[in-house]
């Protein structure tokens, strides 16, 4: 199966659905492990990753969607513009939403950190 088709607009979603919105640029671990924790919460109920815009990104927005939706936790993925995220959650009604964006951009920066400490020596 092309991951590729995972890859779905709004209206394409079905209901009802789990939702983690998250940047996954640098895809980590804790991606892997927060998501199969969310799936399996309540295994019956499709698992939506919507991937948010971000400056400065390592990866486009499409590869980090592609990447997402390589993963086998993950039912759907949407690609979300900046207006997205508040309005796609109002309309889907998702049995559960978790955020990882906050958690992401700490990440990122402390790898930033540590490469840079690394380089400085």
């Amino acid at each position: 199966m092309d991951t590729r088709s995972k890859i779905v607009t709004a209206e394409e979603v079905p209901r009802p659905v789990k939702v983690v919105t998250g940047y996954f640029d640098v895809l980590r671990v804790e991606h892997v492990r927060i998501l199969d924790e969310v799936r399996n919460r309540t295994p019956r109920i499709p698992l939506l990753a919507i991937v948010l815009p971000r400056s400065g990104e390592f990866l486009n927005q499409a590869a980090r969607a592609e990447m997402a939706a390589a993963l086998r936790m993950v039912d759907y993925v949407l690609i979300a513009d900046q207006e997205v995220p508040d309005r796609v959650l109002a309309s889907l009604q998702p049995a559960e939403v978790v955020h990882l964006d906050a958690a992401e951009l700490r990440c990122t920066r402390d790898l930033i950190e540590h490469v840079h400490r690394g380089q400085t020596r």
